[in-house]
């Protein structure tokens, strides 16, 4: 069989002006990750991420630990949805409910938190569906999207390749949707539990897939450094 190792961006810049850039901690996340499978003896034959500049970088410090590891690809298929987007188009409606939401939202930072209920509640709403706008990629969208990037890589690979692909949380709980069957609102209940560039593993025979592993802190829990664990 082969294998699909998930691994969910480092630390990015939450509060920040540009969230899309990894924080210090996040790149000590990378090299620790990078380190470990390579302690682990783990060869890789194919290395992907998404565009998004998180993932990216993410995939490159890991993959400097690496001897040997192949160059990186892009697929876009890998790329997280557009959580500004989701904000933009459902928080008038949960104004309506959350009146001080607008400014729990402008200091995410300051009230974590708060933010984070508020964001469930809107991603909630996203998956259900329930709102009005044409130019938000829907939860079915993404989950097509993201299901396409996997099929193409299960038809590129080898029988008993060794797959890193470098996303975000909520690609892999598209993912954890797909091949395990569970609900959207199950998938998101775990995609608040994944950890910066914690490893997930599929494995794959041909086109079918299963989940092997979820969530592997492995690699900063050796180092006994709880401040390496993150969640956004």
């Amino acid at each position: 069989m082969g294998s699909i190792y998930l691994i969910r961006h480092g630390q990015a810049s939450f509060g920040a002006d540009d969230y899309d850039v990894l924080s210090t901690l996040g790149m000590r996340q990378s090299e620790a990750l990078g380190d470990h499978l390579n302690q682990l003896g783990l060869r890789l034959h194919r290395c992907l991420a998404g565009d998004l500049r998180r993932q990216q970088d993410t995939a490159r410090l890991t993959l400097a630990q690496l001897p040997g590891a192949p160059a990186l690809e892009t697929d876009t298929a890998f790329n997280e949805f557009d959580a500004d987007a989701v904000i933009r188009a459902l928080l008038p409606s949960l104004l309506v409910h959350e009146p001080e939401a607008l400014h729990v939202l402008r200091n995410a930072q300051h009230n974590r938190s708060e933010f984070q209920r508020l964001f469930a509640l809107m991603i909630q709403q996203w998956h259900d569906g329930e709102y009005a706008h044409d130019g938000l990629e829907s939860w079915n969208s993404f989950v097509e999207r993201v299901s396409g990037g996997l099929q193409r890589v299960l038809q590129q690979a080898g029988q008993g390749d060794n797959i890193a692909i470098f996303t975000s949380g909520g690609t892999i709980a598209a993912l954890l949707h797909l091949i395990t069957g569970i609900t959207a609102s199950q998938a998101f209940a775990l995609n608040w539990q994944i950890i910066n560039t914690s490893l997930s593993v599929l494995k794959f025979r041909g086109s079918e897939v299963t989940l092997a592993s979820f969530n592997s802190q492995a690699h900063v829990q050796l180092l006994r450094a709880p401040e390496l664990v993150t969640y956004r």
